[in-house]
């Protein structure tokens, strides 16, 4: 069946975000006088939504109060400062115009806060995304396909009919369980050989890889 829409995932995917990340978790970190992350172990905790990487970065046995405080603390840092180092990947921007311009729908379903989703869609992808949607109460989280199920029920487009494009095991079940076709980036917050244990349908190691598994 022909494919009518493309979804994005947003983290390590269509937007280089672990500057930023990274940042924010030490600032809540330091005001907790907790030690802090490297770049590399932020890298590493990012995929399953905020409150599990503020949960993966606090040390082990933190007391549930100061995970809370380090939650709160992280959120209010990251509101405003989320487009700081933050960028989109080298051709992405045009990736997207290229699939719009074949008529495709586009969308983004990531695990990060709604609230920042829809900041950093608008500011780097105006106008470029029919729908966005970001972790918020009510919709389970990825790898539960309904955030997924919501945007194609929108978009009036059945799952078979789409492909999702992510960079993490979180992204692969995802597709599964929503019965999608999943395309995995090189370029995100996880490296080739864990992808390759994952066994998405598609790994892609550049923006013309993606428009090949597509077929434009």
């Amino acid at each position: 069946m022909k494919r009518k829409a493309v979804l994005f995932d947003l983290d390590g995917t269509i937007l280089d975000t672990l500057g930023d990340l990274s940042n924010s978790v030490n600032f809540a970190l330091q005001e907790n006088n907790l030690p802090p992350r490297s770049i590399d172990e932020v890298r590493s905790f990012v995929g399953n939504g905020i409150r599990l990487l503020i949960e993966r970065a606090v040390p082990e046995g933190t007391d549930t109060c100061v995970v809370d405080k380090c939650f709160n603390d992280f959120k209010k840092h990251y509101k405003d400062n989320s487009a700081i180092l933050t960028k989109p990947y080298d051709g992405v921007i045009e990736l997207v115009k290229i699939l719009r311009g074949k008529g495709y729908k586009t969308a983004v379903v990531s695990n990060k806060a709604d609230f920042a989703v829809q900041s950093l869609v608008e500011q780097y992808f105006e106008g470029l995304f029919d729908f966005a949607v970001g972790e918020k109460e009510g919709v389970r989280r990825k790898p539960s396909p309904d955030s997924v199920y919501s945007v194609l029920k929108d978009m009036n487009i059945n799952p078979d009919e789409s492909i999702y494009i992510g960079d993490s095991e979180v992204d692969v079940e995802t597709s599964r369980n929503a019965g999608v076709e999943c395309v995995c980036v090189t370029w995100g917050f996880r490296d080739r050989e864990l992808l390759e244990k994952e066994k998405p349908d598609y790994i892609a190691d550049s923006i013309s890889e993606i428009l090949e598994i597509i077929g434009e």
